[in-house]
């Protein structure tokens, strides 16, 4: 049995959204200390709708198309949207990951967050979901577990 799906492998091998958008709207930048991946995700929002969202990834092939799958799922939707989209969502719109690449769907949903969190600062906004969300926090260290699901 192959250890990755055929969405996973085209999100990989064909990724959308690669790249960077000139003059963002808000940046993020996350990665894991313990396996080395770093991503970066950029918005463009207009009316409170993300329009755009770009991303550059080092790391594996699960990060790379969890970064692509994620920022998919992200134009179009408004910033509350796209605040309760989950590691879990980004998972299964892959049709699922090994139990111990579920970190790369996290951090995809942290640098998600990050984005919003740096529009937000930036334009004076506060967002519900964003609530105690603290972007700076190294909370990936508890997604490793092998047995996660």
């Amino acid at each position: 049995m192959a250890l990755y799906n055929d969405k996973v492998m085209d999100n990989f091998l064909n990724p959308k959204n690669v790249g960077e958008i000139e003059n963002p709207d808000g940046t993020g930048v996350y990665g894991s200390p313990v396996c080395g991946d770093m991503m970066q995700i950029q918005i463009k929002v207009e009316n409170d709708v993300i329009k755009d969202a770009k991303f550059k990834t080092f790391g594996c092939g699960s990060a790379i198309a969890s970064s692509s799958m994620a920022t998919s799922m992200i134009i179009g939707k408004t910033i509350d949207e796209a605040l309760e989209i989950t590691n879990k969502q980004i998972v299964d719109e892959l049709g699922g990951l090994p139990p111990v690449k579920i970190h790369c769907s996290v951090l995809a949903d942290h640098a998600i967050k990050s984005a919003i969190y740096d529009y937000a600062q930036k334009n004076g906004k506060t967002y519900k979901g964003l609530e105690g969300f603290d972007p700076n926090a190294d909370d990936d260290d508890d997604h490793h577990d092998i047995g996660e699901e």
